[in-house]
């Protein structure tokens, strides 16, 4: 299953929410919206700056991946970067797959 990374940033209203529900409550709604969409979450952390929240999570693919992205960003109270995290395996075999190309004016 793909795995990608998913930094989320809060507005106000939504540091408010922490503050109110517990931040334990809201790595267990983020669990539950990402297995609503088939996925798993792996690992959920909080820091601070302009990213609150750093996520791996598993989705089954890009669909329920953008799926949940945008119901995060609709959400108007934080918003989300989804990024797709790419095997080593996987580069490799990019590697092997290099097309024949050629730059302009070359």
């Amino acid at each position: 299953m793909p795995k990608y990374l998913f930094e989320v940033s809060y507005g106000a209203e939504a540091v408010k929410g922490v503050i109110r529900e517990g931040a334990t409550a809201r790595r267990e709604a983020a669990a539950k919206a990402i297995e609503s969409v088939g996925g798993k979450l792996e690992a959920f952390y909080y820091a601070y700056g302009e990213v609150d929240v750093y996520s791996i999570i598993d989705l089954p693919d890009e669909a329920k991946a953008i799926a949940l992205s945008m119901a995060i960003n609709q959400s108007g109270v934080m918003s989300g970067q989804l990024t797709p995290l790419i095997l080593p395996e996987t580069i490799d075999a990019a590697a092997k797959a290099m097309p024949t190309f050629r730059p302009p004016g070359q």
